[in-house]
């Protein structure tokens, strides 16, 4: 592992630490945010994409 991953790392690692700190007993409710968030985009991400693709489909571009 080179020394600039490492130091990356351990930046992301401080980061999460004063992150959960400052939060204290609320960590749950941003987590469940962070990752409702998350699943919110590759929902909306994955129904254009099936979107997209029934509409070449529907207009006869499929290959």
């Amino acid at each position: 592992m080179s020394i600039i991953r490492l130091a990356g790392l351990a930046v992301v690692l401080v980061i999460a630490l004063l992150f959960a700190v400052f939060v204290g007993d609320q960590g749950p409710w941003y987590f469940a945010w962070v990752v409702g968030t998350v699943m919110i985009i590759l929902i909306a991400g994955a129904g254009a994409i099936l979107l997209d693709a029934q509409d070449e489909h529907a207009t006869g571009k499929d290959n």
